[in-house]
């Protein structure tokens, strides 16, 4: 059986990450990836669980290039619960995030369902693993933002929120949906099975390859005027995860975001990034002095990350 982890608060160093085993899953996302990348440079071991398998035999041939003994990658669909076992197996925490399957790739009124079943499957796989110490369950700021505007909204929203389901269902704010009953989900079996879980709730995550048609920016204008559309970078949302992982004092859900889009500059910059020249031209037109009120805080995540090194830790 593989060494269990022990937790210490603060970061790790390499000779301590050295017998740990941890699991990714799904290690081919770009979050998950650089999960995996940055996990391993800091000491881990890794159990890279992946859903496809195209991907899978991608990350087999990773580990013939790198010639890296310290990482196993498994075929791991959230949607089948024994797979998720095997991944597990001998693992002292778990890095989940769900990926739409390849026959199902975008949000719409049927997600949630998978995504809760997915949810479930994961944190009972957790409950019978007795060498997992802690879940990191990547979720969304979009389960925290989404309530009726006519409604008094809260001056500062935080981890303490949720979004309103039925007003998620009305307006079809399908990842809000999904990402809210997906962890409301996971946040039960957890208190249920005693699985000492903590959760991410990131921003949009920043990437090259980000367009107009992410599920996240279903109501980008209302998010904007509302002053809660936040976006986090890669590397701030994999330090997030690692930290709250690491630091034994870290507890409940954690809003992750290093940028808040409140005035007119900062949409006019995300609009040439999601749309094409010609498109993204009529942004300019918007009032240049309108800066809305910044309603939403990362303070508890901010505060533990103080001291965190992110930088790799040597062997």
């Amino acid at each position: 059986m593989m060494k269990e982890c022990n937790m210490s608060s603060g970061s790790s160093t390499g000779g301590e990450n050295r017998d740990r085993v941890v699991c990714v899953m799904d290690a081919s996302s770009r979050l998950g990836s650089a999960l995996v990348h940055r996990l391993l440079t800091r000491g881990y071991s890794v159990n890279a669980a992946i859903q496809s398998h195209a991907k899978v035999q991608d990350f087999k041939g990773l580990i013939c290039e790198t010639d890296n003994t310290r990482l196993k990658v498994f075929h791991s669909d959230p949607l089948d619960y024994h797979s998720i076992v095997d991944a597990l197996k001998g693992c002292c925490g778990l890095f989940y995030s769900f990926a739409p399957p390849s026959d199902h790739p975008t949000y719409d009124e049927f997600m949630a369902e998978l995504e809760v079943m997915a949810a479930h499957n994961v944190l009972e796989a957790c409950a019978q693993t007795d060498t997992i110490e802690k879940v990191v369950f990547t979720s969304s700021a979009t389960a925290v933002i989404w309530r009726d505007r006519g409604d008094t909204l809260p001056s500062n929203f935080d981890e303490r929120n949720w979004s309103d389901v039925n007003f998620c269902k009305k307006f079809k704010l399908w990842e809000g949906l999904s990402k809210t009953l997906a962890e409301k989900a996971a946040w039960a079996l957890a208190m249920d099975r005693e699985v000492n879980m903590v959760s991410i709730n990131g921003g949009l995550l920043m990437s090259p390859d980000l367009t107009i048609s992410h599920p996240y920016l279903k109501g980008a204008a209302e998010m904007y005027e509302d002053g809660v559309f936040v976006t986090v970078d890669l590397r701030f949302l994999v330090d997030a995860h690692i930290c709250v992982f690491e630091d034994i004092s870290s507890y409940g859900r954690y809003l992750c975001f290093n940028q808040v889009i409140n005035c007119n500059n900062d949409a006019v910059k995300l609009a040439h990034k999601l749309l094409p020249s010609d498109e993204s031209s009529v942004s300019q037109g918007m009032d240049d002095s309108r800066v809305f009120q910044q309603r939403i805080s990362n303070k508890k995540l901010s505060k533990m990350m103080v001291n965190f090194e992110s930088r790799p830790q040597a062997e």
